[in-house]
């Protein structure tokens, strides 16, 4: 129970801050600007050496890569009978970076940086959908580690190299010019409330199913 509560709290924090930092966003963009400027100077600061490096990062975000990579994840979890661990990848991808995402960015109409882009994006800036898909997707797997690998050791490795991917991504997206730094905030206050408010919930699911013998 108190496991629960501290996920939810936190879920709900993140929650939050991704409505306050809308809120700006949407009424008060100017307020933004040193932070964004300053965070954006910084790390395109490494420009244009760092450049294929993180042109190859983002597109681990990229959606065609997240569907292909949510296909095998899903089939794995369908074929080794973890259903409930199938259930919350699929909302999560499907639901959150996958609809959510893009009919959020339609409340916000943020135009992107005036930067130049490394890549082409067409739609609005706020929020980042790369950063809430790699948050969701990648987030959802560093989460579930244990179930697919028993050492502590290899846990530890994966769950480090989740999430310096995701961080990355986040990264990438200021870099290659097509965020804001306040962007890539709002995808990752995104998907860190759906991961922390559905956590407990998907345990819940994963024992009863496991109990009543549905899964393994």
């Amino acid at each position: 129970m108190q496991k629960k509560l501290y996920y939810q709290y936190a879920g709900s924090c993140f929650l939050l801050l991704f409505v306050f930092l809308g809120y700006i966003v949407k009424f008060y963009p100017s307020w933004l600007n040193p932070f964004d400027e300053s965070l954006t100077r910084v790390i395109r600061s490494g420009y244009p050496l760092m450049t294929p490096f993180f042109l190859w990062v983002t597109k681990f975000a990229n959606p065609v890569t997240i569907i292909l990579l949510f296909l095998v994840v899903l089939v794995v979890f369908l074929i080794n009978k973890y259903y409930a661990e199938a259930l919350w990848l699929s909302l999560g991808t499907i639901g959150i970076a996958g609809l959510f995402n893009p009919l959020i960015k339609l409340v916000f109409l943020r135009e992107r940086p005036t930067l130049e882009h490394l890549v082409v994006e067409t739609s609005s800036s706020f929020p980042s959908g790369h950063s809430t898909g790699s948050m969701v997707f990648y987030g959802t797997l560093l989460l579930l580690v244990p179930i697919l690998f028993k050492q502590p050791f290899w846990q530890w490795c994966l769950r480090i190299l989740l999430g310096l991917l995701i961080l990355l991504i986040g990264i990438s997206r200021i870099y290659v010019g097509v965020h804001f730094p306040s962007d890539v905030l709002g995808g990752f206050c995104v998907g860190l409330s759906w991961l922390l408010l559905t956590y407990t919930y998907y345990l819940q699911k994963r024992f009863v199913w496991r109990f009543t013998r549905k899964q393994l």
